[in-house]
C-alpha cells in the first residue's frame, strides 16, 4: 500500500470531477435531518408567513415550536435559509 503526503492527496483530490448537485444538496440537509427538523424546514418551504417570522428570529421561532436552539442547530438553519 503506498503512503500519499498531505500534498500528494491534494492534487488527487483536485482532479475529481466536482460533486452533483443533489449530493451537495443532501449533504447541506445531513445537519438538520440528523437534529430531526425535516418537518420544521418543510413547514418554512411551504408556508411564506411561518418562513419570515422564522428567518426574522431563528431562536425565538425556535423555541415557539418546542426545539431548543443550540449554536450548531441554529448555524445549520441560517444555512439552510439564505439558499
Amino acid at each position: 500500500m503506498s503512503r500519499y503526503d498531505e500534498t500528494r492527496i491534494g492534487e488527487l483530490l483536485r482532479r475529481l470531477p466536482p460533486a452533483p448537485d443533489a449530493w451537495v444538496r443532501a449533504a447541506q440537509e445531513l445537519p438538520l435531518a440528523r437534529l430531526g427538523l425535516e418537518d420544521l424546514v418543510r413547514r418554512a418551504e411551504e408556508d411564506v408567513e411561518f418562513r419570515t417570522r422564522l428567518v426574522a428570529d431563528l431562536e425565538a421561532a425556535l423555541r415557539e415550536e418546542g426545539v431548543e436552539p443550540d449554536p450548531e442547530l441554529v448555524e445549520a438553519l441560517r444555512r439552510r435559509f439564505q439558499q
